[in-house]
């Protein structure tokens, strides 16, 4: 009797896990087709992005104007060219300033500036505004202008 009693326990322990095995199989697939859209949506977008992260790191794109030939050159004028220190000195302009008003001067934008010496945006505006201040100009291009006749810069 005791065997028998083993048997039926087994035997309904054994049914009721396959049944709960069917109805978590019932409930997934049925997850799955109610959400089918979202998950390929979710698919596809990760799918793009790890493309992203990939192109990114094996793509090396250089950027226009900003290479390694573009500043040998700016360093062979530069042997040839001395900046007039005193007239730095009196306009009170820092060497940082000079290097963002040097690069105005190559016709580089804002972006292309904080790009090369490493900085913000921001940063570049407000060392344009302090040159155009202590150069008593508006203008970019009269920045340069003065800064010419000052011989700051080339």
């Amino acid at each position: 009797m005791a065997k028998f009693r083993y048997k039926m326990i087994l035997i309904y322990g054994v049914s009721l896990a396959v049944l709960l095995f069917y109805l978590k199989w019932i409930e997934i697939r049925f997850l799955i087709w109610s959400k089918a859209y979202d998950i390929y949506i979710g698919l596809i977008a990760l799918f793009f992005t790890l493309l992203g992260i990939w192109l990114a790191k094996n793509l090396n794109f250089k950027k226009k104007g900003i290479v390694e030939n573009e500043g040998q050159m700016i360093h062979k004028s530069a042997i040839s060219f001395e900046s007039n220190k005193v007239n730095q000195v009196i306009c009170n302009i820092s060497n940082r300033e000079l290097e963002v008003l040097q690069l105005m001067a190559n016709g580089m934008s804002n972006i292309e500036i904080a790009n090369e010496l490493f900085v913000s945006v921001n940063t570049v505006k407000t060392h344009s505004s302090k040159l155009f201040y202590k150069l008593e100009v508006k203008r970019r291009t009269q920045a340069i202008d003065k800064a010419k006749k000052l011989q700051l810069i080339y």
